[in-house]
C-alpha cells in the first residue's frame, strides 16, 4: 500500500489513507516512545511494509544508527521505505558565481527588469556598452581618414608601447599618448567629419544585447561616461544610443581650428564620478551604474545600483533594429573593423593592392570587350551573370535603357563587360580627363528635359544606354529613391540589379580621393560583381503605351530591384547623403578635371 503524504505545516494530519488499506493505522499508544512523531514530507510518497517490532533488551531502547548507503534509500522506522516523487514546483537554480573582477559589484546578469522600475543610467563604453574593451581601431580609423596613411603607420607601430603603459603604468598615460599620436595637428572639421560619416557604422556593429537592454530600459536619462575623446564618439551615442555623452576634452589651436594633440583631462577614476555627480547636481544619482574595469568603481559607487560587465568578446551583439539608428550612409575606405591584425594587412597590403590593380585596368583595357569577362576571371576578379541580358541593337531595333542600382563608380562598365559589348552611360556631370581615359562612351545631360529627351532617343538608335537612377552610391542594402527623369525618356526600360563584393576597400567614398575609387575597388584580394538583368517592363508598365506616372514607373523599377536583391526601398536622396557625409548638399559646382562627382561614371578607367 502506498501513502501519500501532503504539504502541510509540521506536526499536521496526515493524508487519510485508500480504501485498500486494511491494516489499522499505528496509533499514539502504539508509538514506541524513542519514535518521532510522523511529520508531512512534501516530496516523499511513503511505502508502507510490514516492520518487525523493535528489540528491547531490558527495557532499554538502542539509539544507534547505522549510517545509510548512498544506493539504500531511506527507510522510516514506522512509515517505511520512501520514494522520490516529481517535486511539486520548480526550485530555481542558485544564480552563476560572478566572474572574475566582479567582487565588489554584481555582475551584469544578475540585473532584474522587473524588480522595480529604473529611470535613469550612467554608463561606460568601451567594454560595457561594446564588447571590445580597446579602443584602439577607432583611433586608428581617425588617423586614417582625417590624416593620413602614414600617421596609421605610426599609430599602428606605437601600438606595442601603448599597451605597455596600459597594463604597467596608467590607464590616462596609454590614452594620453594615444590621442597625441592621433589628433596633433588635425584639422577639427576633419574628425568631426569621420565620427559622423566612418566611425557610427563600427561601432554600431560592436554593441553588446545584455547591457544596451539594460541601458535602453532606463528611457529618463541616458549618460555615457568615458576615457575616449567626445569629438570620436558624441555622433554615435547621441544618434544611435539616444544618451548624453561627457567624454575626454581635447584641446584646439589656431582659433579651434586644430587639435593641439593635447588633453585638458582623461576621464578616469575619480573625474567620472566628478563628471557624474556634476550632471545629476540635483542630487538623485543615477538609478543604475554599469562598468567593466576598477577605473569605473568611483561612479558606480554613487549609483543607486551597479553591475559589473564581465569582458566577452564573444557577447552576443545587439540587433542593428534594435539600435535608435541604422547607418545607411556611412565613409571610410576600410571594409572591417580595424583590429590590429587587420590594420597591419590593410597598411602592408596597399602597396602590392595597386600594383595589382593597375595591373587589372591596363590588362583588360587591351582585350575585345566580348572577352573581358573571362579575363577577370584570369586576373581573379569575379564575375556572376544571371538573367537574360536584352538583344543587342540592330537597324530598326534600337538599344535599351538599363536602369540598375548604383553600387560603385563601375557599374556602367561591369555591365558592359557582362553584355560583352560597349554601352552608353549618361550623368550630370563629366570632365575632360574622365572623357580622355574612360573605356565607355560618357555623356552628360542637361537637366532640360526635351532637350535630355531628344539626346537620350539619339543613343538609343546608337545602341544601349546606362543610367543610375539614384544618384549616388549607396553601400548598404539599401536603394535611394530613383528619379523619374529616365521613365519619360523611352519605354524600352531593362531594370539591373548590382551586387558588388569587396573585402579589404570601399570601391565608393563621399571624401577624399575620388578618382581613385575604382582602383580601390581593384585592389581587394578577390573583389566580385553581380549582374543580374530583369525582364524588361511590359507595355502597361510604362508611361508610353501604359500611360502610368513617370513616379510609378521609378518606383516600380525600385522595387523589381530590392526584390531581387532582398533590399530596403528608402526615400533617401544624394542631398541627405552629402548633407550627412560630407556636410554639402553633393552639388557640383564646376566640372573640373578630376571632379568630385561620384555620379561622374565617365572616370571608370576599367
Amino acid at each position: 500500500m502506498r501513502l501519500g503524504i501532503g504539504i502541510g505545516s509540521p506536526g499536521g494530519s496526515p493524508a487519510p489513507p485508500s480504501d485498500s488499506f486494511s491494516a489499522p493505522a499505528p496509533t499514539r499508544t502504539s508509538r514506541p516512545p524513542h519514535i518521532a512523531p510522523l511529520r508531512r514530507l512534501p516530496y516523499l510518497a511513503v511505502e508502507q511494509t510490514q516492520q518487525p517490532p523493535p528489540r528491547r533488551d531490558d527495557h532499554h531502547i538502542s539509539r544507534r544508527r547505522r549510517p545509510l548507503a548512498k544506493s539504500q534509500p531511506f527507510s522510516h522506522p514506522i512509515q517505511g521505505r520512501a520514494r522520490n516523487l516529481e517535486p511539486a514546483m520548480a526550485v530555481p537554480p542558485p544564480p552563476p558565481p560572478p566572474p572574475p573582477g566582479c567582487g565588489r559589484f554584481p555582475p551584469v546578469h544578475y540585473y532584474d527588469a522587473s524588480a522595480r522600475p529604473r529611470r535613469t543610467v550612467a554608463a561606460d563604453l568601451d567594454g560595457t556598452l561594446l564588447a571590445s574593451s580597446s579602443a584602439f581601431p577607432y583611433y586608428f580609423l581617425v588617423a586614417l581618414e582625417a590624416g593620413s596613411y602614414l600617421r596609421a603607420l605610426a599609430l599602428l607601430l606605437a601600438a606595442p608601447l601603448l599597451l605597455l603603459l596600459y597594463t604597467a603604468f596608467s590607464e590616462a598615460a596609454a590614452i594620453a599618448l594615444l590621442v597625441l599620436i592621433t589628433f596633433a595637428g588635425l584639422r577639427v572639421r576633419d574628425v568631426e567629419a569621420v565620427a559622423r560619416g566612418v566611425l557610427p557604422r563600427h561601432y554600431a556593429a560592436g554593441v553588446r544585447a545584455d547591457t544596451w537592454a539594460v541601458f535602453r530600459g532606463c528611457a529618463a536619462r541616458r549618460v555615457v561616461v568615458t576615457a575616449s575623446p567626445a569629438v570620436m564618439v558624441g555622433e554615435f551615442v547621441r544618434e544611435f544610443l539616444g544618451a548624453e555623452v561627457a567624454g575626454t576634452e581635447l584641446e584646439t589651436c589656431a582659433g579651434g581650428a586644430r587639435f593641439t594633440g593635447r588633453i585638458k583631462a582623461v576621464l578616469v577614476g575619480e573625474r567620472k564620478r566628478e563628471v557624474v555627480e556634476r550632471l545629476f547636481a540635483g542630487g538623485d544619482m543615477p538609478d543604475v551604474g554599469l562598468g567593466d574595469r576598477e577605473s569605473d568603481h568611483d561612479f558606480m559607487a554613487i549609483c543607486k545600483e551597479a553591475y559589473m560587465v564581465p569582458a566577452d568578446r564573444r557577447a552576443p551583439r545587439a540587433a542593428a533594429d534594435s539600435l535608435l539608428s541604422h547607418a545607411i550612409f556611412h565613409d571610410g575606405r576600410l571594409v572591417r573593423r580595424p583590429e590590429p591584425a587587420q590594420a597591419l594587412f590593410a597598411l602592408a597590403y596597399l602597396p602590392l593592392g595597386f600594383l595589382l590593380a593597375l595591373f587589372r585596368v591596363f590588362f583588360n583595357l587591351m582585350i575585345p570587350a566580348r572577352l573581358v569577362r573571362h579575363t577577370y576571371r584570369l586576373t581573379g576578379i569575379r564575375l556572376a551573370v544571371r538573367g537574360a541580358p536584352p538583344p543587342a541593337p540592330r537597324p530598326g531595333a534600337p538599344g535599351s535603357l538599363l536602369v540598375c542600382n548604383h553600387r560603385t563608380a563601375l557599374d556602367p562598365i561591369i555591365i558592359s563587360v557582362a553584355l560583352g559589348r560597349p554601352v552608353t552611360c549618361v550623368t550630370y556631370s563629366v570632365s575632360r580627363l574622365s572623357t580622355a581615359v574612360s573605356p565607355i562612351r560618357a555623356v552628360a545631360l542637361t537637366r532640360d528635359r526635351r532637350a535630355d529627351a531628344a539626346r537620350m532617343a539619339a543613343l538609343l538608335a546608337e545602341g544601349d544606354v546606362v543610367v543610375c537612377p539614384e544618384g549616388t552610391t549607396c553601400r548598404e542594402p539599401a536603394l535611394l529613391r530613383f528619379s523619374a527623369l529616365f521613365a519619360e525618356l523611352t519605354d524600352r526600360v531593362v531594370p539591373v540589379a548590382l551586387e558588388a563584393r569587396q573585402g579589404t576597400y570601399y570601391g565608393s567614398t563621399a571624401r577624399g580621393w575620388k578618382w581613385l575609387d575604382p582602383y580601390f575597388f581593384y585592389m581587394n584580394p578577390r573583389p566580385g560583381y553581380e549582374v543580374t538583368f530583369l525582364p524588361p517592363l511590359r507595355p502597361e508598365e510604362t508611361c508610353g503605351a501604359g500611360g502610368r506616372s513617370a513616379v510609378d514607373v521609378a518606383n516600380h523599377v525600385q522595387r523589381l530591384i530590392a526584390k531581387e536583391l532582398g533590399f530596403e526601398c528608402t526615400a533617401l536622396t544624394r542631398k541627405d547623403k552629402y548633407m550627412k557625409l560630407a556636410g554639402n548638399d553633393g552639388t557640383v559646382r564646376k566640372a573640373k578635371a578630376g571632379g568630385r562627382d561620384d555620379d561622374d561614371a565617365a572616370k571608370k578607367v576599367a
